[in-house]
């Protein structure tokens, strides 16, 4: 039985709490299609590629962590975004995206959900927004070292990291923020950790990794904040009992 789009927004409103969050975008429905939800189609980006992927499996709601009318950016709804929203429209897909609520988020979160990919065990915060952790701590059980983590990276997401080595010859303990969060590092470097990983690298990064002695792991935007989506579709197949897909457009960053 399908259930209805109302119901879903509630359900998504209720678990990860928006209205907590001064964000760049809105969080939620930003495209209304069909009333009713028999199919979800999650993705990171809401891209052309990953709509029509969507359109073609029959999805009524589009589940991204990257969605529309982001802060600062043209208001005008031309070009791309115009062939975006019309695709949406054309199909009758809703566009539901969670930004910050879904990074931080303690059970769906990307950055949980990354060190659950990892098997990292999480044992603290890195740093706070709208009081929530922007980023996590903890340590691996693992026997790794700058190479070791390096290759572990690879396997687990695909996309061979932008590395820098540091001085610890075995990697203990660990920070990691999903996405762009290289200017985190500095908050890295004051816990203490033999490791940071984050999606994405600035030129400064380099070198306060090089200097403060720090091993840097930038892992992808894309290949980092794949998970925290996938686990909540899951979670609102599972509840409503709907159809729920993760279709991933690749991307190199």
């Amino acid at each position: 039985m399908p259930v209805s789009l109302k119901h879903l927004e509630s359900e998504l409103k209720r678990v990860l709490r928006p209205e907590q969050f001064s964000d760049y975008c809105p969080n939620g429905l930003q495209v209304q299609g069909r009333s009713e939800v028999l199919k979800i189609v999650s993705g990171v980006t809401a891209c052309q590629g990953l709509i029509s992927a969507a359109a073609d499996v029959d999805a009524d709601v589009l589940l991204v962590h990257h969605g529309y009318f982001w802060r600062g950016e043209e208001q005008p709804i031309t070009g791309i975004k115009k062939s975006r929203i019309a695709a949406l429209l054309q199909s009758g897909i809703s566009l539901i995206a969670y930004h910050l609520p879904l990074d931080v988020h303690a059970e769906f979160g990307n950055n949980v959900q990354l060190a659950k990919v990892l098997g990292f065990d999480i044992e603290g915060e890195l740093g706070k927004q709208n009081n929530h952790p922007i980023g996590l701590t903890g340590s691996t059980s693992k026997n790794l070292n700058f190479a070791t983590m390096h290759d572990l990276l690879t396997s687990k997401l695909g996309r061979k990291p932008l590395a820098i080595e540091g001085g610890s010859e075995q990697i203990q303990s660990v920070a990691w923020c999903t996405g762009a969060a290289q200017n985190y590092i500095e908050l890295a470097v004051e816990a203490g950790v033999d490791a940071y990983i984050t999606g994405e690298v600035s030129e400064p990064t380099v070198h306060i990794a090089r200097e403060s002695g720090l091993h840097f792991f930038s892992a992808g935007h894309h290949a980092t904040e794949r998970y925290g989506v996938q686990a909540l579709g899951a979670y609102l197949a599972n509840m409503f009992d709907i159809e729920h897909e993760f279709i991933d457009i690749d991307n190199p960053v």
